[in-house]
């Protein structure tokens, strides 16, 4: 992928990146820790770090940043390396579904982020909407993470450590308007935090090892595994199906009520390598035109 990069004081500017929408991007479901500004830029914390991300005309302006980080870690975590043009190009081929919902999504980029947050997470987002899922992370890492610093008036708080929840009550947990999720989390810390599971060494695995790694932890399902493998681990062939990509599958690709792991399977044989970023076109459409409801 080819761009051109500017440094200047606490910014790095990208010239000619393409198939980069910051709303596509942050709206998509897949992370929680943003916030959309007046002006239309997005602030958000990830790995310890705090970035605003603005996009004018074919620029895109990452603030609160240096070149160091650029290529240690925001190059990696928006993908930046993957040809994107050529990932549309397979999925459109002989499927006008596909192509209408990349024409939709056409700027989503499936971001690269932390294995011990994500999986987090996504305990919390089960079978809630976006907005209480990001009140919960933000009252947990307010609580319980490190202050990292101040952006546009506002503090923010790294994800706590798993160690920092160890010996929590589910009381506690629940004061961060987690719900029945609160001993979920708590079960995750431990494993996690007493070394009963190397979260950051699952990428390792293949897939389908991967999956039946994370299903060992407790509120972790198969739409759950599959959100952290695409979201964190890379696991591009990883296909979470919720009830909007169930009911637009459905609708579009198989005419009938299946069952989730058909739909999967479906899924993961279509579209193949590339079944996490058919996903997210599919999902984002279906969000859009209301497909499901």
């Amino acid at each position: 992928m080819n761009y051109k990069i500017v440094e200047e004081k606490d910014k790095v500017i990208l010239e000619g990146v393409a198939d980069f929408e910051l709303s596509h991007i942050f709206e998509c479901g897949q992370c929680f820790r943003w916030n959309r500004e007046v002006d239309g830029s997005y602030t958000l914390v990830a790995h310890k770090k705090i970035l605003n991300v603005a996009k004018e005309k074919d620029q895109i302006i990452f603030n609160n940043t240096n070149i160091e980080d650029f290529y240690g870690i925001w190059k990696t975590y928006f993908d930046l390396g993957q040809d994107y043009g050529a990932i549309k190009k397979s999925l459109c081929k002989n499927d006008p579904v596909m192509e209408r919902a990349i024409e939709k999504g056409y700027g989503i980029r499936i971001l690269k982020q932390d294995e011990w947050e994500t999986l987090i997470s996504f305990i919390i987002s089960s079978n809630r909407g976006i907005p209480l899922i990001k009140k919960s992370i933000e009252e947990l890492s307010e609580k319980y993470g490190r202050l990292i610093g101040t952006y546009k008036g506002r503090g923010h708080y790294a994800f706590p450590e798993p160690e920092a929840l160890l010996n929590r009550t589910i009381e506690e947990i629940r004061l961060c308007r987690t719900g029945y999720r609160a001993k979920y989390i708590l079960d995750a810390a431990a494993i996690v935090g007493e070394r009963q599971m190397n979260i950051y060494n699952i990428h390792n695995l293949d897939t389908d090892m991967a999956r039946k790694e994370l299903l060992r932890i407790s509120g972790v399902g198969p739409k759950v595994a599959d959100c952290i493998l695409l979201f964190s681990m890379g696991k591009f062939d990883a296909f979470p199906i919720d009830v909007w990509v169930k009911r637009v599958m459905e609708y579009f690709y198989l005419q009938e009520d299946m069952p989730l792991k058909v739909i999967q399977d479906y899924g993961q044989k279509r579209f193949g390598e590339y079944a996490g970023f058919a996903q997210q076109y599919l999902f984002y459409y279906a969000r859009e035109l209301g497909i499901g409801k």
